[in-house]
């Protein structure tokens, strides 16, 4: 196997999709504070003190934004690192850019059907499964290839 390149579109597709999903971490973590700042409702008593708001744990429309935020800091990350040890297996470039571009089309998916317009099942589920098994996907096809390490 050829060592892996910056030139490798492969390699390009993965830093592509990766740095989009980046970006839209990021961007539900602005969606969480904003929900927080229409609704008036702070986590921090000083937050609350400077906004002429309150301090709410529970208010739903903030907790659906912060357990959409949170789910990505649960599934993305797993992605950068499984993506990443999944180019070392040489797969196709076909297969690889699918799945990183079903991988972050389906975590959009999954916030926007959450946190941003609320849908009904099975909406969500798709937005979270899809991702969910090209995660298990990459990391089985990382651990078949590498098995021999054993």
């Amino acid at each position: 196997m050829a060592p892996l390149s910056l030139e490798d579109p492969t390699v390009q597709s993965y830093l592509l999709y990766s740095a989009i999903l980046a970006l839209k971490v990021l961007a539900v973590a602005f969606l969480t504070a904003r929900a927080r700042i229409s609704r008036n409702v702070f986590a921090n008593p000083e937050d609350a003190r400077a906004r002429k708001g309150v301090v709410k744990y529970d208010d739903p429309d903030v907790e659906r934004v912060r357990r959409a935020h949170l789910n990505d800091l649960e599934n993305i990350p797993v992605f950068w690192v499984l993506g990443a040890l999944y180019l070392t297996t040489a797969p196709s470039a076909w297969l690889a850019t699918m799945l990183f571009r079903l991988f972050t089309a389906g975590r959009i998916l999954h916030t926007l059907v959450y946190a941003v317009k609320p849908m009904p099942p099975p909406s969500r589920a798709i937005g979270f499964s899809i991702p969910y098994l090209i995660s298990v996907f990459m990391g089985v096809q990382v651990v078949l290839y590498y098995i021999s390490a054993l």
